[in-house]
């Protein structure tokens, strides 16, 4: 479905805030050398996408990318002046220590930009609404609706870092709790979402530094300096979500290996108690035996002095225990 379309005239929005322009006629008018459309859809059909393909000349393999989704982010060239960028989106869900992804298809012409946004993440009402207040850098064109939209989903990237940033703390201070407790179902479930995390910003790197190093033809020259900001932005969140996933994973082998020690030490205890046992039940045992010849059987201290042996013995095995750690 179409969400908004709107004619751009040297960077004052024609169309009016609270209509929604003819595609047709809008790409019609949009001759000047200032003036461009743009169109934003949400997880249009086929049908509706073949139309707009028609309208503005799309290629076919494009399109077919913008309606099925599910893509890898990417940036691809398809005739002169004619681009095609995907974007992965990020949401976090807090409640499910989760990472949603959605993704926005862009193309761009020289005076059309059409956005294709699957998913509730990363809306772009707001980003068309900063940007028509901003009419200086809405003046510059389609290139500066293609940077503003990179900025917004970089900069939810960071908010999804920081609340991830947030969870691993969490496990690290689990992990090295007194209280005995096993992170390892929380770990690889986070593990799990900065690995869909990471599939979205990694590929995303390539695209943005050919844009700061204006290897794109087409774009204004001072658009390089707004897409190296971009470009170091996703930098640093990719390697912030590189240092989780190392923490995450020293995390587990510190978690495994608190386990472990946990586990000799139980062993330990049981060990001892049961040596500590053992005499009590070996004396019993022997003086439990019935022959009619045995030292001490008709002796009256004899049930008395295989007490205190057993008692003397268990407290010095339990001294001795104690004093090695095993207790």
């Amino acid at each position: 479905m179409i969400i908004d379309c709107a004619l751009y005239r040297d960077g004052v929005r024609v169309t009016p805030a609270d209509e929604i322009a003819d595609v047709s006629a809008a790409f019609e008018a949009a001759s000047g050398p200032h003036e461009f459309v743009w169109l934003g859809m949400l997880e249009p059909s086929n049908d509706e996408m073949q139309q707009v393909a028609k309208t503005f000349s799309l290629h076919s393999l494009a399109m077919e990318d913008a309606v099925h989704a599910h893509q890898r982010p990417k940036l691809e060239r398809y005739a002169e002046g004619h681009l095609f960028m995907v974007l992965k989106t990020l949401w976090y869900v807090d409640a499910q220590d989760a990472v949603e992804t959605g993704e926005i298809a862009v193309f761009l012409g020289h005076n059309y930009v059409i956005t294709v946004r699957h998913g509730e993440g990363a809306g772009l009402a707001v980003t068309r609404r900063g940007l028509e207040r901003s009419t200086a850098v809405l003046g510059h064109g389609p290139f500066a609706v293609l940077y503003s939209i990179c900025d917004h989903v970089v900069d939810t990237y960071d908010q999804v870092a920081r609340e991830l940033e947030t969870d691993v703390d969490e496990v690290e201070t689990a992990v090295f709790a007194t209280v005995r407790s096993s992170s390892s179902h929380r770990i690889y479930a986070l593990k799990r979402e900065l690995a869909e995390f990471r599939r979205a910003v990694g590929p995303l790197r390539e695209p943005l530094v050919r844009f700061a190093e204006r290897q794109v033809a087409g774009m204004p020259r001072e658009a390089a300096a707004f897409f190296r900001d971009v470009a170091d932005h996703a930098l640093r969140v990719y390697e912030q979500v590189e240092s989780l996933d190392a923490l995450l994973s020293s995390a587990h082998d510190a978690d495994v290996a608190r386990i472990s020690v946990q586990q000799n030490d139980d062993m330990r205890k049981i060990s001892a108690w049961v040596a500590i046992a053992a005499v009590p039940t070996a004396i019993a045992g022997v003086y439990g035996m019935n022959f009619t010849h045995m030292p001490e059987l008709h002796w009256t201290f004899g049930y008395p002095m295989a007490l205190c042996v057993m008692l003397v013995v268990c407290v010095t095995l339990y001294r001795l225990f104690r004093r090695s750690g095993w207790l």
